[in-house]
């Protein structure tokens, strides 16, 4: 099952590797999707703010888990690339040890404080219980989210980008069917939607887990491979903790500017949530672009192919260009009618409207963010973690530049350009590290002869 991205056509892996992640991304979104349709079908506008309102402090947290399982793959598929699956196995080993505890670090800090966080983002009075009631059950369940992403990077990074595909999809539907269930006929409110989001995660890790177990020889640990061993924890942690940090540091800049929507009234944050859900779902071909260069890199660094690195990257770059003009055409004539899934009922028209214009916006601006997905994860794969980091913190520059000064004076349109705001400052870090980082390891690594021939 495992899947070697160091010889063949660069272009042909990209896409035949990508596609199961993004169908497998979409499903992911669609699950998360689904407590925000479900809520704000048949709970209404202010739930739907409610549940909204808490995105950007779950993406600080939950990104930071994400984000951390991602970098902490990134050295398994470096062993892998190298044919070296002794190291490989206690490199997944120790991520294990790191992942747990981080979950129990998370999980402890988010059950105290969360309330608190709500208040200092100026939450909505009439949507606070709802919010906390969602957000608290989410953070209770961190340790199914670790479990899956770890796992399923782990089996990217194996090559393997089919499995957890078809686990997201049993997932996605489990999801559905429980957010349903618990919201409708057993009345649990946003609560129900946060329950139903956890039990399918844990679902889905634990297909992952059992499949592992089953189908991948290469991962059954001896009694050694449990042995922590420093020197990799080191190097796991140097790679998972700034990509982690990365994810957080982007959620940061997102929380100051919802503090900002918050001020703005419950509509505007229920415009705000439903175009953000609707662009997530876009962009996810573009991120997922990303994430299979962290891979790629990842396993032809081990290889020593710097050559096919580079052509690679400019590939994916070419492919996630002509995807987000198809990106800002989607969103812009189609935008405000795939906001209906997630707001009902009468007069609601002003809402859609905001919702186009954030749409339309943001649309413009999709290379830019295109940019960041393709270099911020090469960097990763690289084992540049720091410079990826960095990247994050020029986003919570640009968001917050925004938030603080624009906001007050502009209004919604502000808003609007928060996000664009962010993207570019990131891009101007990312690409002149980029091109460093190639220039120093070209002059690391010898030109290999298929590579000349590349």
């Amino acid at each position: 099952m495992v899947k070697d991205l160091t010889t063949g056509n660069p272009l042909k892996l990209i896409l035949f590797f990508s596609l199961p992640m993004v169908i497998g991304n979409l499903f992911q979104q669609f699950y998360n999707m689904a407590d925000s349709i479900v809520v704000g079908q048949f709970l209404g506008v202010n739930a739907l703010a409610a549940v909204g309102s808490t995105g950007s402090i779950s993406f600080m947290v939950l990104g930071f888990a994400t984000g951390t399982c991602s970098g902490l793959c990134i050295p398994v598929a470096q062993a892998f690339g190298a044919g070296d699956h002794q190291k490989m196995r206690k490199y997944v080993t120790n991520a294990v040890y790191i992942a747990l505890a981080i979950t129990v670090l998370i999980t402890l800090g988010t059950m105290l404080f969360t309330r608190q966080i709500l208040e200092l983002m100026r939450t909505p009075e009439d949507i606070f219980e709802d919010a906390y009631a969602y957000i608290i059950v989410v953070f209770a369940g961190t340790g199914t989210q670790m479990l899956y992403n770890l796992l399923s990077g782990i089996l990217r990074a194996l090559g393997d980008s089919k499995t957890p595909l078809y686990f997201l999809i049993v997932a996605s539907v489990l999801n559905v069917g429980l957010d349903i269930l618990f919201i409708v006929p057993f009345g649990m409110g946003t609560a129900g939607a946060a329950y139903a989001t956890v039990i399918a995660q844990a679902v889905s890790g634990l297909l992952c887990l059992v499949f592992i177990w089953k189908r991948f020889p290469i991962l059954r640990m001896k009694k050694e491979d449990w042995q922590p061993k420093i020197v990799l924890i080191r190097r796991l942690l140097y790679m998972g903790v700034p990509m982690g940090l990365q994810f957080s540091l982007t959620a940061v800049g997102s929380i100051i500017l919802q503090t900002a929507v918050n001020g703005l009234g419950s509509s505007i944050v229920a415009a705000v949530t439903a175009a953000g859900k609707v662009s997530l779902v876009v962009t996810q071909p573009m991120e997922t672009l990303g994430l299979t260069m962290a891979t790629y890199c990842g396993q032809n660094l081990g290889a020593g192919k710097i050559g096919r690195i580079r052509r690679g990257i400019h590939t994916s770059t070419l492919l996630g260009m002509c995807y987000s003009v198809f990106g800002c055409l989607l969103v812009s004539l189609l935008g405000g009618e795939l906001s209906r899934l997630f707001i009902s009922g009468e007069n609601v028209s002003g809402i859609l409207e905001q919702v186009r214009h954030f749409l339309l916006i943001n649309g413009l601006f999709y290379p830019f963010l295109n940019i960041i997905f393709i270099y911020r994860n090469s960097l990763q794969g690289l084992g540049s973690g720091v410079p990826a980091m960095t990247a994050g913190i020029f986003e919570l520059v640009g968001r917050s530049l925004v938030a603080f000064c624009l906001v007050g004076t502009f209004g919604f349109n502000a808003v609007c350009f928060a996000n664009p705001a962010a993207w570019i400052a990131a891009d101007l870090l990312l690409l002149p590290v980029y091109f460093i980082v190639i220039r120093r390891l070209r002059n690391s690594y010898p030109v290999l002869p298929e590579e000349a021939e590349a």
